[in-house]
């Protein structure tokens, strides 16, 4: 089971800024979403996420379609700027949480609480945002985000404002969900550390997809037998 892309064509007006996608993002793996800013990559995340409707194609996950309950259900989503509400403090967030997805509301807590310590966040739950940090408010995002128990987690340059040890931290929640067979979609322009951790990638070059696979696979279709992610990155940027 997994998240299907088939054919997405989609946009803020009538004229398409992503055409005819198709990629998977199957269950137990990290998908790295990689291009130059204005390739798409937002506007892929808009439409999966369903805050933009297709112009043509389709989205499944675990074959809910996109705009369902079941689908929406299944997702979490960490943005690359943090959202949260000005008048809730973190610990009314984690209990929202728990309301949205209907979750066990002691194993949710038992959950979000060794994240929290794990991201030192544990002593402020009665801290409004206000109080945060930018990095902060991330690692808030994080939290709420993989406490649940989705089976697609969407993370959007979740490294902007986390410290080293902050990225650390939610690498190792990112491979742990993995391991446990969540289906992880990740954009990024940190290309080390994508290639570290994703097994499989999505190169998006004016709105559709140049080449997707594992990285042997995307050596083949770039023709680079000792490349590199980056090296991949900067030919296909060359390209026009």
């Amino acid at each position: 089971m997994s998240l299907k892309v088939e054919h997405l064509t989609g946009g803020y007006g009538q004229v398409p800024v992503i055409k005819d996608l198709s990629f998977e993002v199957p269950a137990g793996q990290v998908v790295g979403l990689i291009g130059l800013n204005g390739a798409g990559k937002s506007t892929t995340i808009k439409h999966l996420i369903g805050l933009l409707k297709p112009q043509a194609g389709t989205v499944s996950l675990n074959d809910a379609p996109l705009g369902s309950n079941e689908y929406r259900q299944q997702l979490a989503y960490v943005p690359e700027t943090p959202v949260l509400y000005p008048e809730l403090t973190l610990k009314e967030h984690i209990d929202l949480t728990i309301m949205a997805y209907q979750l066990d509301k002691k194993t949710a807590w038992a959950t979000a609480n060794e994240m929290l310590k794990t991201f030192r966040l544990d002593n402020k739950l009665d801290w409004f945002p206000d109080n945060f940090s930018k990095g902060m408010k991330q690692k808030v995002m994080i939290v709420t985000a993989f406490m649940t128990n989705a089976d697609l987690f969407i993370i959007d340059e979740p490294f902007t404002g986390l410290d080293p040890l902050g990225i650390h931290d939610l690498l190792d929640i990112v491979q742990r969900k993995r391991d446990a067979g969540a289906s992880i979609l990740m954009s990024t322009h940190i290309l080390a550390t994508a290639q570290q951790y994703a097994d499989q990638f999505v190169l998006l070059n004016n709105g559709t997809v140049r080449a997707n696979g594992s990285l042997a696979e995307l050596k083949q279709q770039f023709g680079m037998s000792e490349a590199n992610l980056d090296d991949i990155y900067l030919a296909m940027t060359k390209e026009g």
